[in-house]
């Protein structure tokens, strides 16, 4: 191997890998976040792939594309441009070439833009990188097609198996530009393809490959940088997405609170990973379900709460339409329920890959007669855990139905998560009926402090009960239609919302004087953030609140709100936030930016919006 250039260390950088849905970028961007990760760097992931299911090879609609920055300090998002461009084939360079910076580097495969290719792109000159007014100079043009068939010729693989590894070719080529250490991939491979170890071995080779030919062709684009922790916190840390931690955020109240887990769920991009991830975890007691359709989903999740579970069930945003009615049943019979909605464009099908804040009134008030529901907003890939956590709690300590918004963003983004102690987590108490109420005890007794009504598992002696979707008196818990009882406990299921304690909303950045205030929900947080540094870091007085909980709000909500001149309500939705607001805090009229692209904030976006409010 060839002597490597000087490294030169850098403070942050963005790569995008893209090309075929079929050439493995969602893999190779996987793999080079979870090297980041583990030697310590903050990494924000966003993977933008194409609903179809496989569109046509080398079609402008069939790019699949993974962003991931870097930095030797906290990112908050994948980055608005990317440094380094990797374009896997011509409709790859044509779709994603606008999201790389003026300067920076784009490795292409020139195997892959033959005429064919380039008439499949839509190209009108056999010269792309001319027609589109791109510097040769910043260009890494090399035949990795056939390179990666030289570097296999003798492993007996066929040219179709062989051509699936070009993806491990580009990422050998990045590891060198950002002097990776290749054994954390070698060892990623060797893991996740542990039954075909053939399959590990061509990769691995390919992957030292790409490797080398940086370290050898020396290009003028390919200088060699280091991204070098700055602040690195003593800890176990994996990459993580957002559905993943999902996952181990239920798994973790559930041995918390010493229960067994149970998911009732039904296939929907973008949630299906928690299903996934869930089903692999039977050892822990998880029980997972792939129901018949979302309906059955919810509804068996209620039977599982009903018998002493912690019950969840997860969708997307048409799941939710549908499974409605029995999140109306939970709420009616007072039982602990997790409800995981990972937000995606909509309405209907909508866009099934990409990414909105559209479900919030749908989850707040989405169901018939008065249902108050917890709802709980995760805020990034690594908050899903805490968020699921927290959801979990506040479902079996007061017996009620919560829902767990994520977003296709957050939920398939990814960032380095420090492994928690189980220990130090936050106790669970769920309110069973005390044996000394055996006799006494009627199934809608509640606890004073806190409104919830006590829980009685099946099969305790002296405590054989009926719940159901009619109405039920108040102290005897027999059916009743009597308009006073209903009125009250209409009030009492509202009340034991609100008595939910939440933490207060917290003010970043010129929280004393700010003349902007800039609020938020959910996964938008890393792009607000984001906005609100650029701004701070031009000299304005710029604050951030960033609302978690969403129901319940935080108790400082209305002083906060009102405390500064002006406020920006910016949200993934035509307003839903913004409106909720004004119908909680009295006289609250805030400014609005508002986009449903499907898309992450583009932080350049916020700043100039934010900006022109600023200055009125």
């Amino acid at each position: 191997m060839a002597e490597k250039l000087e490294v030169k260390e850098l403070d942050q950088v963005a790569v995008r890998f893209s090309g075929d849905s079929g050439d493995g970028m969602q893999l190779a961007g996987n793999i080079f976040s979870t090297i980041s990760a583990t030697v310590g760097n903050s990494i924000s992931t966003f993977p933008d792939y194409p609903a179809d299911i496989r569109a046509p090879q080398g079609s402008l609609t069939g790019v699949s594309g993974f962003q991931v920055h870097i930095g030797a300090e906290t990112v908050y998002t994948p980055g608005d441009q990317c440094d380094v461009l990797v374009a896997m084939n011509a409709a790859a360079l044509k779709t994603q070439y606008k999201y790389a910076k003026p300067n920076g580097a784009i490795i292409i495969d020139t195997d892959s833009f033959k005429e064919k290719d380039l008439e499949k792109a839509q190209f009108k000159t056999s010269d792309p990188l001319k027609e589109m007014g791109i510097d040769p100079d910043r260009v890494i043009a090399c035949p990795i097609s056939q390179m990666v068939k030289d570097c296999l010729k003798d492993t007996g693989m066929d040219t179709k198996a062989i051509l699936k590894c070009r993806n491990m070719f580009a990422l050998g080529l990045v590891c060198y530009l950002f002097d990776r250490d290749l054994d954390i991939a070698f060892n990623f491979l060797k893991e996740k393809f542990s039954k075909k170890p053939g399959v590990a071995e061509a990769n691995i080779k390919v992957i030292q490959a790409g490797y080398d030919y940086g370290a050898n062709t020396h290009s003028s684009v390919a200088n060699v940088y280091r991204i070098e922790s700055k602040t690195k916190v003593p800890g176990r840390y994996m990459d993580i997405t957002g559905n993943k931690a999902t996952a181990y955020g239920l798994i973790a109240a559930a041995e918390k609170a010493g229960l067994r887990l149970y998911l009732g769920s039904y296939p929907i991009t973008p949630a299906t990973d928690i299903l996934h991830e869930l089903s692999k975890h039977k050892s822990l007691g998880v029980t997972t379900v792939q129901c018949e359709d979302e309906i059955a989903g919810c509804a068996s999740a209620i039977g599982a709460s009903f018998a002493g579970a912690l019950a969840c069930t997860s969708t997307s945003g048409p799941g939710i339409c549908l499974k409605s009615e029995a999140m109306n049943l939970a709420v009616i019979l007072e039982l602990p329920l997790v409800v995981i909605d990972v937000q995606r464009g909509g309405p209907a099908t909508g866009l099934p890959t990409k990414s909105e804040q559209t479900d919030l009134l749908q989850v707040l008030y989405g169901r018939n007669g008065e249902s108050p529901m917890p709802v709980i907003a995760a805020t990034s890939p690594t908050d899903c855990f805490d968020a699921a956590y927290q959801a979990s709690k506040i479902a079996l300590e007061h017996m009620t139905p919560v829902v767990l918004m994520t977003d296709a963003y957050i939920a398939n983004g990814s960032a380095a998560f420090k492994l928690p102690e189980l220990d130090k987590l936050d106790a669970i108490n769920p309110p069973y009926v005390p044996e000394e109420m055996k006799g006494t005890w009627t199934p809608y007794k509640r606890d004073e402090k806190t409104g919830s009504r006590y829980w009685a598992v099946p099969g305790r002696k002296g405590f054989a009960h009926i719940l159901g979707g009619l109405e039920k008196d108040n102290a005897t818990g027999a059916i009743s239609t009597n308009p006073e009882n209903h009125d009250l406990m209409c009030r009492l299921r509202a009340q034991k919302i609100e008595k939910i304690q939440v933490p207060d909303v917290e003010v970043l950045g010129d929280k004393d004087d700010a003349e902007l205030l800039i609020v938020g929900f959910g996964g938008t947080y890393g792009h607000l953030h984001a906005a609100m540094d650029e701004m701070r870091a031009q000299g304005k007085k710029v604050a951030l609140a960033h609302f978690k909980f969403i129901n319940p709000l935080p108790k400082n909500t209305a002083e906060v709100m009102k405390k500064y001149k002006k406020v920006i309500v910016a949200e993934q939705n035509l307003g839903q936030f913004a409106g909720y607001l004004r119908m909680k805090v009295d006289g609250f009229v805030p400014y609005q930016f508002n986009q449903v692209k499907g898309q992450p904030f583009v932080v350049k976006e916020l700043v100039e919006a934010f900006n022109n409010v600023y200055n009125k």
